[in-house]
């Protein structure tokens, strides 16, 4: 699992790297990353959209079958399976695209914990000599000895650090300086974790942020889909367990994490919210009704002409 995120956070690096050098600041990289992630997942959230629509309708016939059979099981059962053939819905779908935001902010995890690598793309044997070589530092060393951070560590105290680091090339220590002056967004450090800094640092926010803009996200789609928010299979439960997930990552990993997800989440309510415009449950049992009305014309007029 860690060498396939890896290689997701390797080619991730390569977009940030880029948005870093056009915008010298690392949250305004995150920001527009995450714009193009969901460019890129547009068709998939398309999908979802109208899934989430389906569901609704879905969702009221079913609980008609349970009323409706209360009394037997195996029959309420088999009802139930000949709906989900019917109307051409899996209990499980959608769960991949419930999940694709988590397998992106995964890469970004490892775009971030190894910055050297996966951002810089510095040759890894020469990150892994650096790291063994500060290993030996007497007072430096502690910090790298069982560090899962090593390479932010070096990029937070380069300027300290260079003299020791002779197998840097000169193009490779001119990359680390300019990409270590770009991680303070609006008076946060995306390198710091909140859960090792000090209460000043207000790294606090970002789970906050993680926490409140989830749910809110959640309160306000349920307040314009109506029923279309209840979800079947993995997708009902994903909606409560996701955002406390998100938290608890945000918490114990580097900001620059978190503070993707709660850009993720903001983009993805404004997202949905113009999708529903051109999906909302009304419009799509609308167009539906419209089309069933046609089709039984052309029907009558097939009979009339026999």
């Amino acid at each position: 699992m860690n060498l396939i995120f890896g290689y997701i956070g390797y080619a991730f690096g390569y977009v940030l790297w880029l948005l870093y050098q056009v915008v010298s600041n690392y949250g305004v990289a995150i920001i527009l990353f995450t714009l193009i992630s969901k460019i890129v997942l547009l068709p998939f959230s398309i999908k979802q959209q109208k899934s989430m629509t389906k569901n609704a309708s879905f969702t009221r016939k079913q609980q008609e079958i349970r009323q409706k059979y209360a009394n037997d099981r195996q029959k309420m059962e088999q009802e139930i399976s000949q709906l989900y053939q019917k109307e051409g819905i899996s209990p499980t779908g959608g769960c991949l695209t419930m999940l694709a935001p988590f397998i992106i902010m995964f890469g970004v995890f490892y775009v971030v914990r190894n910055p050297l690598t996966n951002a810089l793309h510095i040759d890894s044997g020469k990150v892994t000599q650096a790291l063994e070589v500060l290993k030996q530092i007497p007072g430096v060393g502690v910090n790298f000895g069982n560090s899962m951070y090593g390479e932010i560590d070096i990029i937070k105290h380069f300027d300290q650090l260079k003299s020791f680091l002779p197998m840097f090339s000169e193009s490779d220590v001119s990359s680390i300086e300019f990409f270590s002056k770009g991680f303070n967004f609006l008076g946060l450090d995306l390198l710091g974790t909140p859960s090792q800094s000090s209460f000043s640092s207000m790294l606090w926010l970002i789970p906050v942020l993680c926490l409140v803009s989830s749910w809110a996200s959640q309160f306000i789609m349920q307040k314009l889909s109506g029923q279309a928010m209840q979800q079947q299979g993995c997708m009902k439960y994903s909606l409560y367990l996701l955002p406390l997930i998100s938290v608890y990552f945000s918490y114990i990993v580097p900001a620059a994490v978190g503070f993707y997800w709660v850009m993720s989440t903001l983009f993805s309510l404004v997202q949905s919210i113009i999708l529903n415009k051109f999906y909302s449950a009304g419009l799509i049992t609308a167009k539906s009704e419209a089309a069933r009305v046609v089709l039984r014309e052309q029907q009558e007029k097939s009979v009339n002409k026999i």
